[in-house]
């Protein structure tokens, strides 16, 4: 575990290279990569969310597609489509910008609901169905989507089908003084773009496999099942954090164990990792938004009310994984 651990130091580092003062952002990344997760990076503009999705992408030697959303993007455009050969007489199958390794999905809340959705399956089950034929996504995948605040004219709410594939959810936020100056310097001298891969594909799978061996105690998981299910029963929340959102939150725990060289998960893990990992699943009532509450406040009430396991949780050794 500890080569999977300094493979996920590794491609950190090297972003920072690039994405300047970001690091707890950059690691939440490498962890979701790590976590066979998809990422969504909203902000403003002009932070870096595109910068940081590419510096990912180059730091490990796999195939690399954009996808600029807009409001006629068609979602052949995404998945492909069959033409007919008329030297054959067969139908063939012309890939879409999805089959690759990292795929950069840039302003994703700028295309209609029904683009959006077809990414639901390539997320969910690593596939797409295109007239009846399933493909299946290259390996290592991962869909790392960014979106403008959903304020902004010409963006269109994702759904909660398909916030709920997001593994995480990550805000970058303006710099410091100090950190907005390091990066004017470094985009005037030009070491901006410039980044080697320090891994490969065979990497991040090992990294993967690693990840899926860290042990998570049966107190851990009901822990994870009891802060979801408080937020089911938060009267301010129309819809609560899924089973899909506990299990992304167990395996991130798993890839941030990893990450700092631990065999296991221990509580505070969860406590980190929780509003990243839930707070963009919670649709509030409309009270609740009235009275200008927010996901990530009720996460972090959540977290207080909901009891700690003790501290013998992490390692016990009686059941879990």
């Amino acid at each position: 575990m500890a080569g999977a651990a300094q493979i996920m130091h590794s491609i950190v580092d090297n972003i920072e290279n690039v994405i300047i003062g970001k690091r707890k952002q950059v690691e939440l990344l490498v962890m979701c990569m790590a976590s066979s997760g998809h990422a969504l990076i909203e902000d403003v503009p002009g932070v870096g969310k595109t910068k940081l999705v590419r510096a990912l992408a180059r730091s490990v030697d796999c195939g690399f597609k954009r996808i600029q959303f807009t409001s006629d993007t068609l979602p052949s455009d995404i998945t492909g489509y069959s033409v007919y050969n008329p030297k054959t007489g067969c139908f063939e199958f012309r890939s879409g910008a999805v089959f690759s390794n990292f795929i950069l999905a840039d302003e994703i809340n700028r295309t209609t609901s029904k683009t959006q959705a077809s990414l639901l399956e390539i997320m969910e089950e690593g596939q797409a169905t295109v007239d009846g034929e399933t493909y299946p996504m290259k390996q290592p995948f991962m869909v790392l989507a960014t979106q403008n605040s959903a304020e902004f004219v010409g963006t269109y709410p994702l759904p909660e089908a398909e916030m709920d594939r997001f593994l995480v959810r990550v805000s970058l936020g303006y710099p410091s003084k100090d950190d907005e100056a390091r990066v004017i310097e470094s985009n005037l001298c030009g070491a901006a773009g410039a980044l080697e891969p320090v891994a490969c594909a065979d990497d991040i799978m090992a990294v993967r496999e690693a990840v899926s061996r860290v042990y998570v105690d049966e107190k851990i998981e009901r822990y994870i099942v009891s802060i979801a299910g408080a937020t089911r029963s938060n009267p301010d929340v129309l819809l609560g954090a899924s089973p899909r959102g506990s299990v992304a939150l167990a395996r991130m725990c798993q890839s941030y164990a990893l990450y700092l060289g631990r065999q296991f998960v221990i509580p505070d893990y969860v406590k980190e990792l929780a509003p990243c990992v839930l707070a963009h699943r919670l649709v509030l009532t409309h009270e609740a938004k009235i009275n200008k509450k927010d996901p990530n406040g009720i996460i972090t009430d959540t977290l207080r009310k909901v009891p700690v396991p003790g501290p013998d949780a992490g390692f016990s050794g009686q059941g879990g994984r």
